[in-house]
């Protein structure tokens, strides 16, 4: 064939881009190991995969080399997992230790603010006691303005209680030092009276186990 006969055509760079795409389009993408070439579009390629132990050199280490090599990164993770329990519970009681000290810093500034009300109101409250001691004279207020200041006290009385103040004021109760000031003894014939209270000079307070203020008292003092 003559070079007259041949027929150039011109033909664009695109065109001739897209004749070498499509003739390799439809390929997959392979990775050549020689006879052993893989195709990584192959379904369920990477689940079939098995990870083997080697050395740096690539080689495969002995059964006993991995099993020596397991347990001590068992032992590694047991041993963190040590730390962080032991970690843990430490956080976990500074915790409870924590809460129990709100709690008790709380109750404790509730004692001392009921205490200090009470304390606050019981100069009125001794005066009432004052004027209720002298029947007396008591008796012959006008009723009705007796029975007035009657019920006034009866409110403060009932506003300490439910403020958890107790009064202590009672007679005929065994004689307790933590509870009482004894101011006098009052000779007795009768030996079950022996060290009970007699009388009370003056009311004591309490909230809860802990005193206020003592009750001032007579106690009785069996004699024979």
């Amino acid at each position: 064939m003559k070079d007259e006969d041949i027929i150039y055509t011109e033909s664009s760079s695109d065109e001739i881009e897209g004749e070498f795409a499509n003739k390799d389009s439809n390929k997959e993408p392979i990775v050549d190991q020689g006879e052993n070439t893989i195709s990584l579009d192959d379904e369920g390629l990477s689940d079939d995969v098995t990870y083997v132990e080697s050395t740096e050199d690539g080689d495969v280490l002995p059964t006993k080399d991995i099993t020596k090599k397991l347990r001590e990164e068992l032992k590694v993770v047991r041993k963190e997992k040590e730390e962080y329990l032991t970690g843990w519970q430490r956080a976990k009681a500074d915790y409870v230790n924590l809460q129990k000290e709100l709690d008790s810093s709380r109750l404790n500034i509730s004692v001392i603010a009921k205490e200090k009300m009470a304390r606050n109101l019981m100069p009125a409250l001794d005066s009432f006691d004052m004027a209720f001691g002298n029947k007396e004279s008591w008796e012959k207020v006008d009723k009705n303005w007796r029975v007035g200041v009657e019920y006034i006290y009866s409110q403060f009385i009932t506003g300490l209680v439910d403020s958890g103040i107790e009064k202590i004021d009672q007679t005929g109760v065994p004689f307790d030092p933590s509870l009482h000031h004894s101011i006098s003894a009052i000779p007795t014939e009768t030996e079950a009276e022996d060290h009970t209270i007699e009388s009370v000079i003056q009311v004591g307070y309490k909230i809860g186990e802990r005193v206020i203020r003592p009750a001032r008292v007579n106690i009785y003092e069996f004699k024979k």
